[in-house]
């Protein structure tokens, strides 16, 4: 078979190429079919993930939903309160009055120990009474009450120390702790009305203050409690190590260090208590010492105290403060008021000689003195020293009612003194609006107004530093869990009298003190400390009979209050005897506490002979 050559091209003529179709992209129908698989996939394993969880939920809810209750019975989340440290209350010189120790309580669940012990109860919770008994000195039968009982929680001992509960709790497992405070009063009594006490409550899971100082400075010595959310096993508080799930810690409480001297504070109130026992007096009965300078209370005593750690025994008339709390009529001590406006606004000398009755009338009342007596001459000196209710009056109706009224307001008289100590008193001073025609026969001599033991140191305080009243203070500083110390600002002084008045006063009353020949006496040499120079006043007020609801012709409040040494002072003592014994004096323990004072701080001896001030005229 031949083949035909091929036909000539002619001339010019161009070869066409029939078209081709293109080639189709290469892996388009490919990745398609890949995509719409996945999603097929995916679908399909979506739907076999949601069966799975349907049929778990329904094996949950249905098969499994007994196994899993009893589980969660078992384990259960708890708030657990992580008590804040209380802070201290330290004495002026750092000494601990009041502090706290870690300690535990035990607690535990009757129904459990009944549930779980069965056959062999009644022996088990018997050896535990009794070793709980042993450890913490309490009586087993009373414990054992407590654990034969069907309750899901007791108490079995509120404060034991912690190795002691560590003891019990590895005997006795169903015993648990609860972690606590106790509060420990070192000084005892000391300073007890002042320092107060706290106790455990166990609503707020924390020390709390019931009186006192621990108890107004509650939200400072407290601190902020933590909290720490757990797991605990069925039946019990124990936790389940490893599942604490949140932890705030315990911000501690802060330290309050107070003005007070322990060791003043001690013999301070010992003094007053013996002398209240020797005299009759009632336990209201208190005295104070202050820091002339900054008028810094060092000691505050009363007649009754309490033990801080036995809160529970105590009366209602031991936790009281009747320094601060309980107001009374001064008497004589108040005739200062009138010395000292009449010196400040020149109306008399301290060398004036006054003819002076036996009595005076005063509207429609007649006022005597404490002796019978015709006219005498007693220098306005004498008048003080020798403590003439006659010559006073006649003095303060020289100086007038209106700037009388003043010089009571500058002393500090009907104010609080805003000392830092709850339930202070402010006395009572009538508004000279109500006075009546013989209210200023009252006034002047001490009656018909009330001040608290501390304002009467006040009073003296002023006349001791040159005129200038600082209100006394009893919160030194505070220091908080930083270490940070504040102190509070001192609080502004009010200048009473000036400072040469001042200086007349201290020397007048001097003339009190002395021992002298020819009438020259005063009416409290028994509070003169040899070596020293004591300037001080005597006071005596009649009581209110209730029976008639006028004064008593029997019953007394006796006060003295006084500084030492007399020209430069350092100390201000007041005293206040509540119905002591007639013819009781309250010099005798100024005496005694001012002798502590200058034998302790070594104050230097008075070489000079006192001399010797003129009361009476021949």
């Amino acid at each position: 078979m031949t083949t035909a050559p091929p036909r000539p091209r002619a001339a010019g003529a161009v070869r066409r190429t029939p078209p081709s179709r293109p080639p189709a992209p290469r892996g388009r129908a490919t990745g398609a079919a890949s995509y719409s698989r996945r999603l097929k996939i995916g679908r399909i394993l979506l739907v076999v993930a949601l069966a799975v969880a349907t049929l778990k939920l329904v094996a949950i809810q249905t098969v499994q939903a007994g196994a899993l209750s009893a589980a969660s019975a078992r384990q259960s989340t708890t708030d657990i309160t992580l008590p804040a440290e209380r802070g201290q209350i330290l004495d002026r010189n750092g000494n601990p009055l009041a502090f706290s120790v870690d300690a535990r309580a035990l607690v535990t669940n009757p129904r459990m120990i009944a549930s779980t012990k069965k056959a062999d109860t009644a022996q088990y919770v018997g050896e535990m009474a009794t070793a709980v008994a042993q450890a913490t000195g309490q009586d087993p039968a009373t414990l054992l009450g407590l654990l034969n009982s069907d309750k899901g929680y007791v108490v079995l001992a509120k404060l034991v120390d912690p190795g002691v509960a560590q003891a019990l709790r590895h005997r006795f497992p169903e015993i648990a702790e609860e972690p606590r405070e106790d509060r420990q009063y070192p000084a005892g009594t000391v300073a007890a009305n002042v320092v107060g006490a706290a106790s455990w409550s166990a609503d707020e899971g924390k020390l709390t203050g019931r009186i006192g100082l621990e108890s107004s400075q509650d939200n400072t010595l407290a601190g902020s409690a933590g909290l720490r959310v757990v797991d605990t096993a069925e039946g019990s508080n124990a936790v389940i190590p490893g599942s604490t799930r949140f932890e705030r810690p315990a911000t501690q409480g802060s330290n309050v260090q107070l003005t007070l001297d322990s060791d003043l504070q001690y013999t301070v109130q010992n003094a007053l208590s013996d002398y209240v026992a020797k005299t009759g007096a009632k336990p209201t009965s208190s005295a104070v010492v202050l820091d002339t300078r900054t008028g810094q209370v060092l000691a505050i005593a009363n007649g009754a105290t309490f033990d801080p750690s036995n809160l529970g025994n105590a009366t209602p008339q031991q936790l009281a403060d009747p320094a601060v709390q309980s107001p009374f009529e001064p008497g004589s001590v108040n005739k200062i008021v009138t010395m000292s406006a009449a010196l400040e606004y020149g109306v008399a000398k301290p060398s004036d000689v006054l003819t002076v009755p036996g009595n005076i009338k005063v509207a429609d009342r007649t006022i005597s003195d404490a002796w019978v007596h015709g006219p005498q001459q007693f220098t306005l000196t004498g008048v003080l020293a020798k403590s003439s209710n006659v010559g006073t009056i006649m003095t303060a109706q020289k100086v007038g009612e209106q700037r009388f009224a003043d010089m009571l307001t500058r002393f500090g008289l009907g104010t609080p003194t805003g000392v830092g100590l709850p339930g202070e008193s402010a006395g009572l001073v009538p508004p000279i609006a109500t006075w009546s025609g013989s209210t200023f026969g009252n006034l002047p001599i001490g009656q018909g107004l009330s001040v608290t033991t501390l304002q009467m140191a006040g009073m003296y305080q002023a006349v001791a530093n040159n005129g200038l009243r600082i209100p006394p203070r009893i919160i030194a500083s505070t220091t908080g869990p930083d270490g940070v110390r504040t102190v509070p600002p001192a609080p502004q002084g009010v200048q009473v009298v000036s400072p040469q008045t001042a200086e007349q006063l201290r020397t007048m009353l001097t003339a009190v003190t002395q021992k002298a020949p020819g009438g020259q006496t005063g009416t409290g040499p028994q509070a003169a400390v040899p070596g020293y120079q004591v300037a001080g006043k005597t006071g005596t007020a009649q009581q209110v009979d209730p029976r008639c609801g006028c004064y008593s012709a029997s019953t007394y409040w006796i006060t003295f209050a006084g500084m030492l040494p007399a020209q430069n002072p350092r100390y201000v003592v007041a005293i206040m005897l509540d119905a002591p014994r007639a013819g009781t004096s309250a010099a005798p323990l100024f005496h005694d506490i001012a002798t502590y004072l200058a034998q302790r701080e070594r104050l230097p001896v008075t070489t000079d002979p006192t001399p010797v001030q003129t009361l009476v005229v021949p």
